[in-house]
């Protein structure tokens, strides 16, 4: 069982740090493992997105840059966020009829690997 270490950030503001092994954006829900070791089942719909992280620690003071290529990403675009946040990044499955879609950041220096995000979470998403 693969475990993936994500960072759950909801529609509220909240976060929460921990590992997952069974996300799938076809499910309405999954089991965060935290890091002090509870279990918690989190709704997919109260999230804003679902970040899947190198690290938990990450670097608050790095700047992201999103003029990185990525071979096989798919399409460029940008992803503006209900709550004002931007991520610029490369998807292959956004349509807007979809509850949510998979991103490769567009910094290849990102703590984040790939993130999903939460159409209902979002504001505008733009193809650039």
């Amino acid at each position: 069982m693969i475990l993936n270490k994500v960072v759950a950030r909801f529609k509220d503001g909240t976060l929460k740090k921990g590992t997952t092994a069974d996300f799938f954006p076809n499910k309405k829900s999954f089991h965060l493992t935290l890091l002090d070791g509870d279990i918690v089942t989190i709704d997919v719909e109260d999230l804003k997105a679902l970040f899947f992280v190198k690290d938990f620690e990450g670097n608050r003071d790095r700047k992201e840059e999103y003029t990185d290529v990525v071979p096989g990403g798919g399409r460029k675009v940008r992803i503006e966020f209900a709550d004002g946040e931007t991520v610029i990044g490369f998807s292959q499955g956004f349509s807007p009829n979809r509850p949510g879609f998979f991103v490769i950041p567009a910094d290849t220096q990102s703590n984040n690997e790939r993130f999903y995000v939460v159409t209902s979470a979002t504001r505008k998403v733009t193809f650039i």
